[in-house]
C-alpha cells in the first residue's frame, strides 16, 4: 500500500526517511554526504514522486522504493 507523504506528520516522515538512510549502509563514493543531506535528498525524491513510501501488510514494515516498482 502506498502511503501519501501528505498523510504523515513531518516528524514521523523525517524519522522514516532517516531510518531508511541508515539501513541502506555507508556510501564510500568520491564525496561523503552527511545524514542530513541524504535525508533531504530522499525527502525531495518523495515530493517529486521519484520514490514512494510503501507499507507492507505482510511484513508490517514501511519502506521507500523507486516508483518503477509500481508502474
Amino acid at each position: 500500500m502506498i502511503i501519501p507523504i501528505s498523510e504523515l506528520q513531518q516528524d514521523t516522515l523525517e524519522q522514516i526517511i532517516e531510518s531508511f538512510v541508515l539501513r541502506e549502509g555507508t556510501d564510500y563514493g568520491e564525496q561523503e554526504v552527511s545524514l542530513a543531506e541524504k535525508v533531504a535528498q530522499i525527502h525531495q525524491q518523495l515530493k517529486q514522486g521519484e520514490v514512494l513510501l510503501v507499507y507492507s501488510e505482510l511484513y508490517e514494515t514501511v519502506n521507500i522504493v523507486p516508483k518503477e516498482h509500481y508502474d
